[in-house]
């Protein structure tokens, strides 16, 4: 536990300052002792609405950038740097809670996204700020599998104080975004399927682009699954395209040293070549994010793709740095059972669980329209084998039919 003291010098504020916000009861965990408070040793700063803005900051807008992703933007430009960039936001209590927040998630460290997403959202103070809270909130409630907090979640993300319909857009793209992580890209706005984003601030571009690419994949695994139809365009068709709409994104961003938006675009491009079958292209933008998030531990953000890479993210973090597999697979069951959960609520579909990466990989493949031949060829194992390993999934998800496979990955 901290002293009003400790907090004071730890804080660079006046203990009188400290005082007051027990009294008010802004800081969470705080206790009294007849005439004298104690805080919990991880106790965060409230925000100082007395403060005037700076030339880093704009008014109205207590982020020192306008969007509520901050991990995305140039404030974090080299691996390894996140902490140290956590510190130099401390004379913006605001920002520093959102981008502490941001890599914790990142780190897969939920109960502290959860505490701190409240802290924002209780103090209001901003569009964006309330935004990202609410993000945040959504983001918890998919590792915890809790629909009624999904659904707060939004709520909170609507309350946002928009000025103009150029804000309300972004609410409109923020709930989409927050779908897109449980691949539901129905509600996303007609301008942002088309990758018009010219309108919207540069600092939420980076952001845009991860969701965009996000939106392209989910779209591509449906066409190629039957789940939703485009003219023109059938099977893998659409993912064999994905790569030059993303690779320029990917080029761009790692030229601007966006460190998180490159990890997670390098991701999903990994994961468009490994749906189309071209395994020496997904190792290299895999290889790449491993290299960028492991100074900083920043393992959630594969551990979100894992499970659509069958065994290959596996096996690249086993030849690079098999010290952090563990992890990566201890997170992974955190999150799997919880994303499943809200994915087949949001979906209103049956999202399993319970198969093999073996059996999902081959019930993928049965999906994406191919026999039986085809699957044998291309994961080099007997024909007995893929029919034995179809029969078991059927067995496993109570689905009847090859046509209705997709509804269960």
């Amino acid at each position: 536990m901290l002293t009003v003291k400790q907090a004071a010098e730890k804080w660079g504020i006046t203990v009188r300052r400290v005082q007051e916000y027990c009294k008010s009861g802004r800081i969470a965990g705080a206790k009294r002792f007849g005439s004298s408070w104690m805080l919990p040793d991880d106790a965060v700063q409230p925000i100082d609405k007395r403060k005037k803005t700076t030339n880093d900051i704009i008014v109205n807008e207590p982020l020192v950038r306008k969007t509520p992703f901050l991990d995305m933007t140039d404030l974090y430009t080299v691996a390894g740097s996140a902490d140290k960039c956590i510190k130099a936001l401390e004379p913006h209590p605001e920002a520093r809670i959102l981008f502490e927040s941001e890599i914790a998630y990142s780190r897969g460290e939920i109960d502290k996204v959860y505490k701190n997403a409240n802290i924002l959202l209780r103090e209001h103070t901003g569009f964006y700020a309330v935004l990202a809270g609410g993000m945040l909130l959504g983001f918890c409630a998919m590792w915890r599998g809790d629909i009624d907090l999904w659904q707060k979640a939004k709520i909170h993300i609507c309350e946002a104080p928009a000025k103009d319909d150029k804000e309300r857009d972004i609410i409109s793209v923020s709930l989409a975004a927050l779908d897109s992580s449980v691949y539901d890209v129905a509600n996303f706005p007609d301008w942002f399927k088309m990758g018009v984003f010219e309108y919207m601030h540069p600092d939420s571009l980076p952001a845009a682009m991860v969701f965009y690419a996000k939106y392209l994949y989910v779209m591509g695994i449906e066409v190629a699954t039957k789940q939703h139809t485009l003219d023109g365009i059938q099977g893998i068709s659409l993912l064999t395209m994905l790569p030059n709409a993303i690779e320029p994104m990917i080029s761009w961003i790692a030229s601007k040293k966006l460190v998180i938006p490159e990890a997670y675009l390098r991701m999903i491009c990994a994961k468009v070549y490994h749906n189309i079958g071209n395994k020496e292209q997904a190792i290299r933008h895999i290889d790449r994010a491993i290299a960028l998030v492991l100074p900083d531990r920043l393992y959630g953000i594969l551990v979100e793709h894992r499970r659509a890479l069958d065994t290959l993210l596996d096996k690249r973090i086993e030849a690079l740095a098999p010290e952090i597999l563990g992890e990566v697979k201890r997170l992974n069951s955190e999150l799997l059972v919880g994303w499943a959960k809200i994915s087949g609520t949001v979906r209103n579909k049956y999202i399993s669980t319970n198969l093999t990466v073996r059996e999902r990989e081959v019930a993928k493949l049965a999906a994406f329209g191919m026999s039986n031949t085809e699957i044998a060829e291309s994961l080099h194992i007997s024909l007995a084998s893929v029919k034995q390993t179809i029969r078991l999934v059927f067995a496993k998800t109570g689905v009847s039919s090859r046509d209705a496979l997709a509804a269960i990955l």
